[in-house]
């Protein structure tokens, strides 16, 4: 059953101080085309582009922003790399899930020290607009994390980059930030990669959830989020648990080829607006039935909403002691089942919406049977 478990912000063991969330990079196959996609369906801007016109030879990335997100993605120019390689396994998705740090180097020796696969060797980069300090770390899967100390930087995104120049630019969605990041790993994984955030990285446990909170009638999982100490970084962990069918992180698994990142949760201050506008663009969510709504102030309380149009827009509410949020699910954004986002929106609440999980899980167990992955 769920637990939470609350902590200091100002932890004595919190030796990996984090800023927050520096940025995501996916692989993907086009990176000229996907960056178009995120522009276009979710009101980024354009900001940075790396490639052969500037020195670089073996692949492309193009960096989209939209207030304090930054999202890249790169493509392979030539089939023998790692990067083709990633995308013939996993697809597009996540490969870097980088994290803005005062000392780079210190946060890869403290990390490494503590048993962390090395991934970049730590390293300084710089151009005519200073230097960046950045090294790596493998996570689950083939999913890293990239220190970044940019304090002495002031260009469009670092060194090997130039600004994007582009006459489209769509206008913002209201996208604000990162809220959270989920990862998907296998059978019995789930203790080892929160076991790795709390050894290695100093993070602690916020929440746990067991099969009897995440399940319906067909699949189930489970899950805990694990949370650096000023809690910026949230990282939930999930796992399949037994059910009378295949569950969407067995089937994220199937076709990403192993663990990852399952979806992004991205903050708005009003997810009303924000929502109807991803929808004009062609962004698509997830169906929930009206039957949801019928005693949604039952079981959540007053609210500052109207049920109508939340119902319109098959928007889900959530309380906790601290306030109620707000949150929608966009199918996934690639052919294969895997990665897709959350619109969340938090009016004090803390937790990850607990009261919505049955009504979220089914809406996806619905989109798995069209499949034929149910």
């Amino acid at each position: 059953m769920e637990t939470q478990v609350k902590y200091s912000q100002t932890l004595e063991k919190d030796w990996l101080p984090i800023n927050g969330t520096d940025y995501i990079e996916f692989y993907v196959g086009n990176a000229k085309q996907a960056a178009h996609f995120y522009k276009t369906a979710f009101g980024f801007q354009s900001q940075a582009y790396a490639g052969p016109e500037t020195g670089v030879k073996d692949h492309a990335s193009y960096v989209v922003t939209q207030d304090k997100i930054r999202l890249v993605f790169t493509t392979a120019l030539r089939p023998e790399s790692e990067i083709s390689e990633h995308v013939k396994r996993h697809g597009d998705g996540v490969k870097v899930l980088a994290l803005w740090v005062e000392d780079a180097f210190k946060s890869y020796e403290e990390t490494v020290k503590r048993g962390a696969r090395p991934y970049l060797a730590p390293e300084t980069i710089e151009d005519e607009h200073g230097k960046i300090r950045r090294a790596g770390i493998y996570t689950y899967g083939e999913t890293v994390h990239i220190f970044v100390d940019r304090s002495e930087y002031h260009g469009p995104f670092m060194p090997g980059f130039e600004k994007w120049e582009s006459n489209y630019n769509p206008p913002s969605a209201g996208l604000k930030y990162v809220d959270h990041c989920v990862g998907n790993v296998g059978w019995g994984e789930m203790n080892t990669w929160c076991e790795f955030y709390k050894n290695v990285m100093g993070f602690q446990q916020l929440i746990s959830f067991d099969d009897k909170d995440i399940s319906t009638d067909y699949t189930a999982l489970m899950s805990k989020v694990m949370a650096n100490g000023n809690q910026r970084i949230k990282f939930p962990i999930n796992e399949p648990a037994e059910g009378k069918k295949k569950s969407q992180i067995e089937e994220y698994i199937d076709f990403y080829q192993g663990a990852g990142v399952q979806h992004i949760a991205i903050a708005t201050d009003n997810i009303l607006e924000t929502v109807a506008n991803l929808e004009s663009r062609g962004v698509e969510f997830l169906y929930v039935p009206t039957s949801y709504y019928s005693d949604l102030l039952d079981r959540v309380g007053k609210i500052d909403e109207k049920i109508e149009d939340l119902s319109k827009l098959g928007i889900l509410v959530d309380r906790d002691e601290d306030g109620y949020l707000l949150q929608i699910f966009t199918k996934p954004v690639e052919d294969r089942p895997t990665v897709f986002f959350e619109i969340i929106q938090r009016k004090g609440a803390k937790s990850f919406g607990k009261g919505n999980f049955k009504a979220l899980f089914e809406a996806i167990e619905r989109e798995q049977e069209r499949r034929g992955n149910l």
